[in-house]
C-alpha cells in the first residue's frame, strides 16, 4: 500500500517590494534582500560597490527601482 501525499495549500508568489520597515534610503535594497532570501547588510554592502565602480550606471538602476518597485 502506498501513502498518499499531503496535498500543500497554494502558496502566494514572493512578490518585490520596497520595504518601509527596515530602509535606509528608499527600502530597495532591503526588498531585494527579502525576495532573495538574502542578508540586508550584504546587499547594501555590494550595491555600494557596484556603485563605486560601476561608474553610476547602478544609481540609475537604484533610481528606476525606487520609481517602479511598490512600496510594502
Amino acid at each position: 500500500m502506498t501513502e498518499q501525499p499531503v496535498p500543500q495549500p497554494p502558496q502566494q508568489p514572493r512578490r518585490l517590494v520596497r520595504r518601509t520597515d527596515d530602509k535606509m534610503i528608499a527600502g530597495v535594497c532591503s526588498g531585494l534582500a527579502a525576495h532573495f532570501g538574502l542578508d540586508v547588510t550584504l546587499v547594501r554592502v555590494l550595491a555600494v560597490l557596484a556603485l563605486v565602480l560601476g561608474f553610476g550606471s547602478v544609481g540609475v538602476a537604484y533610481l528606476i527601482a525606487w520609481a517602479v518597485i511598490p512600496k510594502a
